[in-house]
C-alpha cells in the first residue's frame, strides 16, 4: 500500500513532464480513480487512507488539504512528505505501469469531467451520499473500500465481457 501523497506526486510529475493541466480537483479525482481501479483489479487498496463522500464528490482528505492552497490553479511542484526534504515517490515498476495507464486514460480529462464521472448515480460517492446524507462532520462519510471495489470490479468485468 502506498500513501495518497506518493500517488499524488506521481500524477504531479506526469503533469509537469507533459504540460497537462493538473488542478487540486483533478489530482484528487485521479488519486481516487486510481485507488478504485486498483481495488477492482488487484483486489487490495492502493492507498491506506479512506476516501470520503464530500458534498462535491469523493475526496482523499490528505490530498485535498495538502493542495487546497492552489485553489483552481495548476499545481506547480511535488510535495514533500513533511517539512523535511524527502519527496515520496512510487518506485515499483508494476505500479508505475498501472498509474501510467490511469494517466493515459484519465489525465487528459479536466477536473470537472472527472468529477462528473465520479458523481454518476450508482457510484460509490452517490451511494454513500444517499445513505448518509449531507450533514456529515469532518467533510463527509467514509466511502467503504468494499463499495469502491464492487463498483470498479463491475467495470473490470464489463470491459472483459466487451473484449
Amino acid at each position: 500500500m502506498k500513501t495518497a501523497l506518493e500517488i499524488a506526486n506521481y500524477f504531479i510529475e506526469k503533469s509537469l513532464e507533459s504540460g497537462e493541466e493538473l488542478t487540486p480537483m483533478k489530482l484528487n479525482k485521479l488519486v481516487y480513480i486510481a485507488h478504485g481501479w486498483y481495488l477492482g483489479l488487484a483486489d487490495k487498496p492502493l492507498i491506506g487512507e479512506a476516501a470520503q463522500a464530500w458534498k462535491y464528490g469523493p475526496v482523499i482528505p490528505s490530498v485535498y488539504h495538502r493542495f487546497k492552497s492552489y485553489g483552481g490553479a495548476q499545481i506547480t511542484s511535488l510535495e514533500p512528505a513533511s517539512d523535511m526534504v524527502t519527496i515520496p515517490e512510487v518506485k515499483d515498476d508494476e505500479l508505475k505501469e498501472f498509474l501510467q495507464r490511469i494517466w493515459d486514460v484519465y489525465g487528459r480529462l479536466s477536473g470537472l469531467q472527472l468529477s462528473s464521472l465520479t458523481h454518476q448515480e450508482g457510484t460509490p460517492w452517490s451511494v454513500t451520499r444517499h445513505r448518509y446524507g449531507d450533514n456529515q462532520d469532518n467533510g463527509g462519510a467514509m466511502i467503504p473500500n468494499d463499495l469502491i471495489k464492487q463498483h470498479y470490479k463491475g467495470k473490470v468485468d464489463a470491459r472483459r465481457k466487451a473484449a
